[in-house]
């Protein structure tokens, strides 16, 4: 969908359709340079922006922000609270250094205020929501009013994502001590490739506190990541509070580290403030012991503690309750009911499961698909969309239901399947895009392609994007940011940026020394990021160093 644009911005147009051409084959096949600092800002080489926007033109001009820039909002929806909260975010970001910025009354500052215009009053967050945005940031009444940057979008959260570009090309200039930004004028009009582009957090085989997980969402949105997929509970542990079942956070690990329903709660709010979706886990029916703990009737006997007992009612009934209490808590429309890993070699030799099967005319692969499809069942009946892992498309394809999102993991071809079946999908393929496997290096996650050689245009669209999964086995608080960071941002680029404006295979060092940048940007902003070019993750730096080579 096309921005309408302000009459202040139509003439900026012209210089836009004129330059854009040349300038964005410049942005892709420019000369690396090895250690960006102060001076590759006044470099028409390289342009610092992660990820990469869709189109965009600069110039060569080096303009003042005011340190009391101030925030001026207009629009059917530019009275929502998310903008005045973001821009209070962005502002702490942008004047990192306060202290230490010299102020003069008697100087005139080029940027003194940011003009936001939001034209849709519609606040809700949903998968495919529009958060496309233009922003013109320069000097002079050819490029737009002298003395401020206008973000325009139809929604919040589109606004939202022009914010975070502002704020990376903003820079503290330590010899003026003013924050600059250079290479103006900008013109750029941005809008994802993909509608969802996800990160997901296993929060069961290590417990993470809330301000990890809030810290893991704030640094998501300066990727323009817009899922995050919640893996609450795993076979080990069960530590979310759910009102309906109290029992079953008895399988937490300690009393300690659970998660109430306000936790769960405060997490949504926080993640939307951001323009973040949040998509809940309860994988069923395997990777779910830990359900027995508060209730050992889930466990068909003692020594079969998964998959859960598929001859109960029950069972389904916990289902159904559990599902009933997410749908007040997560208000996204996907929800993932797991369905991945599932050995029901137990169930044959349990007696009443036994039994039950002998009297349904069932092969324990058919009870797996009964299973599947009646947690399907129930969460439709909540309003929400099923998500499932490939097993149960490589399976029993012809069954799931029509609107299961198919969540490819185990290697690549997934998606082409599926969707030549009419299914959604979901790319999270662990040879390119599995976090916790630290030997991936990070151009590796910048190579892979979602739509993996799906050429029909409507069976593109039916990609609905990827994640990146961080399984939590080998991290926990102390590591899950250096782990998470960089390699994530190679595969948001992936989601949010046209190929055609990328291009890794024509300049892969121009790539690196913008990740490189992006990195280092991280780490200003108190994320733990790992070093760039490590083979494996979270490996510490080779030794000294600058930022920028690491």
């Amino acid at each position: 969908m096309s921005i309408p644009l302000n009459p202040r911005t139509l003439a900026f147009q012209l210089l836009f359709f004129i330059s854009y051409s040349v300038l964005l084959v410049t942005s892709r096949t420019l000369p690396s340079i090895s250690i960006p600092d102060d001076s590759h800002s006044n470099s028409n080489s390289q342009v610092f922006i992660w990820p990469l926007p869709s189109n965009f033109t600069f110039g060569n001009q080096t303009l003042s922000i005011n340190p009391d820039l101030s925030l001026a909002v207009s629009g059917n929806g530019g009275n929502s609270g998310f903008l005045a909260d973001a821009f209070d975010r962005y502002r702490r970001i942008i004047f990192k250094h306060e202290s230490k910025l010299r102020r003069n009354v008697n100087v005139a500052y080029d940027i003194e205020k940011i003009s936001v215009v939001v034209h849709s009053d519609d606040q809700e967050l949903k998968l495919g929501v529009d958060e496309s945005y233009s922003l013109l940031l320069g000097k002079g009444n050819g490029y737009s009013i002298v003395g401020e940057v206008t973000i325009e979008a139809n929604t919040v959260y589109g606004a939202l994502r022009g914010m975070e570009t502002f704020s990376q090309l903003c820079d503290f200039n330590y010899e003026t001590k003013t924050v600059q930004v250079y290479k103006a004028p900008w013109y750029i009009s941005d809008k994802p490739k993909f509608v969802y582009r996800g990160l997901m957090l296993d929060t069961s085989r290590h417990y993470l506190p809330i301000d990890v997980i809030k810290h893991v969402i704030e640094s998501m949105s300066y990727a323009k990541l817009n899922v995050f997929h919640w893996h609450i509970i795993d076979e080990e542990s069960f530590p979310l509070e759910v009102p309906t079942y109290p029992n079953l956070w008895k399988g937490a690990y300690t009393k300690w580290e659970r998660y109430t329903v306000e936790d769960a709660n405060e997490i949504v709010s926080y993640a939307r403030a951001r323009g973040i979706n949040v998509m809940a886990e309860i994988d069923v029916p395997g990777h779910a012991e830990s359900w027995g703990a508060g209730y050992p009737d889930l466990w068909p006997s003692p020594s079969c503690r998964e998959p859960l007992d598929v001859s109960k009612n029950s069972t389904f009934d916990v289902i159904s309750g559990i599902l009933t209490d997410m749908r007040k808590i997560f208000p996204f429309g996907l929800f993932h009911l797991g369905g991945d890993e599932v050995n029901t070699d137990c169930w044959n030799y349990t007696p009443h499961v036994k039994q039950w099967l002998h009297d349904h005319n069932m092969t324990t692969k058919d009870a797996y698909q009964y299973f599947v499809l009646r947690a399907q069942e129930l969460a439709i009946s909540k309003g929400y969309t099923p998500v499932n892992w490939e097993e149960t498309f490589n399976t029993f394809s012809d069954k799931l239901n029509p609107r299961t999102v198919v969540h490819n993991w185990l290697g690549p071809g997934v998606c082409p399947k599926a969707v030549a079946k009419g299914f959604k999908c979901i790319y999270s393929n662990q040879g390119v895009w599995y976090l916790d496997h630290l030997d991936i290096p990070w151009y590796e996650y910048y190579n892979a392609d979602p739509v993996e050689g799906i050429t029909d245009a409507s069976k593109q669209e039916l990609v609905l994007g990827g994640e990146v999964c961080m399984w939590s086995e080998t991290v926990d608080a102390s590591n899950v940011q250096q782990t998470i960071w960089p390699r994530a941002a190679a595969a948001a680029e992936r989601l949010w940026s046209n190929p055609e404006s990328t291009s890794v295979g024509n300049s892969t060092s121009t790539v690196l020394s913008r990740y490189q940048y992006f990195r280092c940007l991280l780490t200003r902003r108190g994320v733990q990021a790992a070093p760039a070019t490590n083979f494996y993750a979270r490996r510490a730096p080779t030794g000294p160093g600058s930022c920028y080579e690491q």
